[in-house]
């Protein structure tokens, strides 16, 4: 599962939140920033939560969705590259397909940003000399 819900509620997120403090902690990574919007379902405590694990809270503006564009382009990148391309059945197989794609875009998918790795791969080195070869 990837945390979704049809019906967040300000428990959830809290639940939510916390589930990601301790994926980070556990993949050994650390976030300083979380952006996010002003919806109300964000509750007080979750800021709390973030700043004991040492994650500032960042809001973006009222009626500014540009201050959004990794989140937005992660959606265009998702629409094109698969629901373009894919006929989805339910529900369940969204999530299946989301889940797949996940994968795909962070441990497989090249990224321009990245030197042409994925987000859990890292580049490989750059070749010293072109002269030489492996084979």
């Amino acid at each position: 599962m990837l945390g979704t819900t049809a019906h967040p509620s300000a428990n959830w997120v809290i639940q939510a939140i916390r589930n990601l403090v301790m994926d980070l902690d556990v993949a050994g990574c650390r976030a300083r920033f979380l952006i996010r919007d002003r919806d109300g379902k964000f509750p007080a405590l979750m800021e709390e939560v973030l700043a004991e694990a040492g994650i500032t809270t960042v809001l973006t503006g009222i009626r500014m969705p540009r201050m959004n564009s990794i989140m937005e382009r992660w959606v265009q990148s998702y629409r094109r590259e698969l629901l373009d391309r894919c006929l989805v059945w339910n529900e369940r197989h969204l999530r299946h397909a989301l889940r797949e794609y996940k994968r795909f875009y962070n441990q497989h998918r090249a990224h321009q940003a990245l030197n042409q790795a994925a987000p859990l791969r890292s580049a490989p080195d750059p070749i010293a000399d072109p002269g030489e070869s492996s084979t």
